[in-house]
């Protein structure tokens, strides 16, 4: 992984349903192996479960501040992102691709990263990831865009 613009003294919070539990066990490795520390929210096997149980203490984590940022994996990503985009600070942003990852974090000072399993492969998952942890938000023209999402 490449160096992190997140705060590493802090952990990653990460969670996801029946659908990214595979996901969630391969991207948990990765960021330890990479010195994260890693809050894992659930679920904790692939049986049938409701995605908001975990990307709301996900979400909650990151938005208090009790987390650098965090990873929520479902089937099509569209849940857990919109569940996490109800917590005030959040803004969680669905990516499928590596150039998504990229510029959710520069132009959108993107929190949380939603992955589709059933859309991604876990390498495409894991890259996006890193992307995601070393990219920058770059400000300028977007700090006032950002500014406009919170009601």
């Amino acid at each position: 992984m490449r160096p992190t613009v997140f705060d590493q003294k802090l952990p990653l919070a990460i969670g996801c349903d029946h659908a990214g539990f595979e996901y969630k066990e391969a991207l948990k490795a990765m960021l330890i192996q990479a010195g994260w520390a890693v809050e894992d929210k659930g679920t904790y096997s692939a049986d049938s479960t409701d995605y908001a149980d975990y990307a709301h203490p996900v979400a909650e984590m990151v938005a208090t501040g009790a987390a650098a940022a965090g990873v929520l994996i479902c089937g099509s990503a569209n849940g857990v992102c919109m569940t996490a985009n109800k917590h005030k600070g959040i803004r969680a942003a669905l990516c499928w691709e590596d150039e998504i990852a990229a510029l959710a974090r520069q132009h959108n000072d993107a929190n949380v990263i939603c992955i589709p399993a059933r859309f991604v492969s876990i390498e495409l998952a894991g890259k996006m990831t890193d992307t995601f942890l070393s990219t920058a938000f770059e400000g300028g023209r977007h700090q006032r865009r950002v500014e406009k999402i919170a009601l």
